[in-house]
């Protein structure tokens, strides 16, 4: 049984891609089809920080308003990904609510190269036997926690009680009922056992848990920074306490690729990564614009205007970084085996990273690794 998803809404950028993705899903059920088989022979790299100006053809890029994302929202809002793809590559950014979305995208072949969490990439790589997909760089990590109502101090205070997550079988998810069932207490798919667990939007859980229909949740940042300040809840699990064997350190948000864009254009998806290199060095040489530029690309795409204080708490607890922190990764897999949302799966070869560590090393930073 692989993992299962509640969809959630469409973002107004997602449903663009929603007659793609029906004409397609069929036919493209591992890599989709290729868009951009007219686009120049790879061009030889480009030094770091230049615009490779001979790349021609297009990437469509995925990713979240969500302050997971910071490194796309940064990227998009400061023009860094345009200016390594160079004037003659068409950058297309699409935005989603959660990762099925964005795997249905990448495997009807509707989107290039994506932001996303852990589990969907794994459930993608699991789904199409390893062919589908490619993880090739880190961006997030941190930014996960378990925020309660007061005065539920213990995983025992939570017999009876209901929680949200995203969705079923998203990374947060898979996380709660691991934690659950290592600290003794059932939680079935279906919202029954010792805990109920009700996915839903995050937006949704912010309502219910003001509201008092539901006594915490398993979310990401900025979620949980509002649930503490908007609903009054506390912090009963910060998810970077589980990692001892990673420093606290573990993959929220990596980047995937189509593998078949990744075989046929490696040029455009080495200089979308030097842009992103670009990216998260500006969010940390100048956090407070960062979180401006942040700030303005959520708005932009919701529609609702969010509070400078709340995303600068979130960024407080996220990590921006290449490395994909890759033993987090079989961590989230065994979680989500052991929970029943993953049959057994095989990570070997779900990364490449070589494109990542040319960038790097044309920085003079040290190579990172997968599995």
């Amino acid at each position: 049984m692989q993992i299962s998803f509640t969809r959630s809404r469409p973002s107004p950028f997602a449903r663009r891609l929603v007659p793609v993705v029906v004409a397609l899903a069929v036919v493209a059920a591992a890599c989709g089809s290729d868009d951009d088989a007219g686009a120049s022979p790879t061009a030889p790299p480009a030094a770091a920080g230049e615009a490779p100006a001979t790349i021609e053809g297009s990437l469509r890029l995925g990713y979240f308003p969500n302050v997971t994302h910071a490194p796309a929202l940064v990227g998009v809002e400061e023009g860094l990904f345009t200016k390594a793809l160079g004037p003659g590559v068409d950058l297309e950014p699409f935005t989603f609510n959660a990762g099925p979305e964005a795997i249905e995208a990448v495997f009807a072949g509707a989107v290039d190269i994506t932001f996303i969490g852990p589990n969907p990439a794994i459930n993608a790589h699991a789904k199409s036997k390893g062919e589908a997909i490619r993880i090739i760089s880190g961006s997030t990590s941190g930014g996960a926690f378990l925020v309660v109502k007061p005065g539920i101090g213990s995983a025992a205070d939570l017999r009876g009680t209901t929680l949200a997550t995203p969705s079923l079988g998203n990374t947060q998810d898979v996380a709660l009922r691991s934690w659950l069932a290592d600290n003794g207490l059932t939680a079935t798919k279906e919202g029954g056992g010792d805990v109920s667990i009700l996915p839903q939007s995050n937006a949704t859980t912010l309502e219910s848990f003001i509201g008092g229909s539901i006594a915490g949740a398993w979310v990401p940042e900025p979620w949980a920074t509002r649930l503490v300040e908007e609903g009054g809840g506390t912090v009963l699990v910060d998810e970077r306490d589980l990692w001892p064997q990673t420093d606290g350190e573990y993959v929220t948000t990596h980047v995937i690729v189509r593998t078949e864009f990744l075989d046929e254009h490696p040029d455009i998806v080495r200089a979308f990564l030097v842009g992103l290199a670009d990216s998260i060095e500006r969010i940390t040489a100048d956090p407070t614009k960062a979180r401006a530029d942040v700030v303005k690309q959520i708005d932009a795409i919701t529609g609702k205007s969010n509070d400078p204080a709340v995303v600068k708490a979130s960024f407080a607890n996220l990590t921006f970084t290449l490395d994909p922190i890759a033993a987090s990764l079989q961590g989230s897999a065994d979680d989500a085996i052991s929970v029943g949302l993953l049959d057994p799966v095989d990570l070997a070869g779900i990364y490449d990273l070589s494109l990542l560590n040319e960038v790097l090393a044309d920085r003079g930073k040290p190579a990172v690794q997968g599995l």
